[in-house]
């Protein structure tokens, strides 16, 4: 089973970390809302510099977690989008929908 995580890593700042694939999914969508629900603030950031590896699941996660944060009320800024992850969001013409740091 591969390892990965999501946790608080500053104030209005999610780290998503390690293998974004079929068998971390489910854990680290519910982890996900969770942090999302309870953060403070109207802007989160979400960091994906610390992925590893990413299937499209990775994509779908974000996108998930843009939906729970605009259910909250709050904005979301994509950071470190790996490469792998940036290939297939290009590959599905989503680019334009990820709200990426600049």
């Amino acid at each position: 089973m591969s390892e990965a995580r999501i946790e608080q890593a500053a104030s209005g700042e999610l780290r998503l970390i390690g293998v974004l694939d079929y068998s971390t999914g489910p854990q680290l969508r519910e982890a996900g809302r969770q942090l999302i629900q309870a953060a403070s603030g109207t802007a989160l950031v979400l960091d994906c510099s610390a992925v590893e590896k990413t299937s499209s699941v990775g994509l779908a996660l974000l996108l998930a977690f843009m939906r729970d944060a605009a259910a909250a009320g709050r904005t979301v800024t994509v950071r470190g989008m790996p490469e792998d992850m940036r290939q297939i969001a290009e590959v599905s013409e989503m680019t334009g929908l990820l709200p990426l740091e600049a």
